[in-house]
């Protein structure tokens, strides 16, 4: 029944009804074992067209399928994100689901993580990549794996969830620019700097930093190192499962050595080298950067100045890339 002051414009196309709310046009479609449907749209031609929609495929479908379009719309991007993460995320590799978890907990706590999957658009992810960019200053890199775990979500949930009429936001927005090869190196007193405030505010964070300046190890493979995988009389860390697959062994020089053996007496009995988790290293390191004054200067750029210095120590260039990649080429 209408309140006073609605204005009832009757149209009766089979079974669509289109009248006046206020300022607004309301089209409700009813029959008999279907859902009754309700959407309000700025002018009467828009009403009258999508009630023709509506009712087309309303003829061509079984009210099952409406029902799950209807249950489509409520399932949100977190409980995607939670489904993804019990039946997708166990079938990948032990390094790649350490690596996804990081990403989910990201997009967990996203603006996005409340909306419906079949109503993240274009436009809304293009604006979580800009609030990555403009807020959290992720570089184009971190947000394009950000954005292939989406893109992953979205195909499976279209292929084995079912979902109808649900589009892939991934593949209508343009993807950040990946830079040229990074050429970043510590200048000056960056050096100094950064390693004086890395240690106080934290010394494990502090030897992590020299640790991934003498060796050219990714921070990853910092954080996996154990204790079984060092051998300090032969001056050696051996890593298993790199990134490109294969196994490495990476020489470690003495102030290497000084920071594991400091390390050693941080954390007595653990087997794990470290106690950073991904998350927790990457917060900290980016914040000792910015009060060292420092900018432009990745966690990964530590990796590109131990190459270089290897290379400036007269190493030849085969072993630095033995080093590097586990294997010459």
């Amino acid at each position: 029944m209408l309140s006073v002051g609605q204005v009832l414009v009757q149209k009766r196309c089979n079974m669509a009804s289109i009248y006046k709310r206020g300022k607004y046009w309301r089209a409700q479609i009813r029959r008999t074992g279907y859902p009754i449907l309700n959407v309000t749209f700025d002018t009467k031609e828009d009403a009258a067209l999508w009630a023709a929609q509506k009712e087309k495929e309303i003829a061509e479908q079984a009210p099952e399928r409406i029902s799950q379009r209807l249950r489509a719309r409520e399932f949100t991007f977190r409980q995607a994100l939670e489904r993804y993460q019990a039946q997708v995320l166990p079938s990948k590799s032990p390094k790649t689901q350490k690596v996804e978890q990081s990403f989910l907990r990201d997009l967990h706590a996203s603006d996005l993580a409340s909306v419906p999957l079949v109503e993240i658009t274009g436009a809304r992810l293009s604006q979580l990549v800009r609030q990555w960019q403009e807020e959290k200053e992720w570089g184009a890199n971190t947000i394009r794996l950000h954005l292939a775990v989406i893109s992953h979500l979205f195909n499976v949930a279209r292929r084995e969830w079912d979902i109808p009429d649900l589009v892939n936001p991934v593949s209508l927005i343009r993807k950040p620019k990946l830079p040229r090869g990074r050429e970043r190196r510590l200048v000056g007193d960056e050096e100094q700097r950064l390693l004086a405030m890395c240690g106080a505010k934290n010394p494990e964070l502090g030897d992590i930093v020299r640790f991934a300046i003498e060796t050219a190890m990714r921070q990853g493979e910092i954080l996996d190192l154990t204790w079984n995988n060092i051998d300090l009389q032969a001056h050696m860390a051996f890593l298993k499962d790199t990134k490109n697959g294969e196994s490495r062994t990476v020489p470690l020089s003495m102030t290497a050595q000084e920071c594991l053996e400091r390390q050693r007496m941080r954390n007595p009995g653990s087997p794990r080298v470290w106690t950073y988790t991904a998350d927790g290293l990457r917060a900290s390191y980016f914040k000792a950067v910015r009060r060292a004054g420092i900018a432009g200067l990745t966690f990964h750029d530590l990796r590109h100045e131990a190459t270089s210095r290897f290379c400036e120590k007269g190493l030849p260039i085969m072993t630095v890339q033995a080093i590097k990649i586990g294997r010459a080429h």
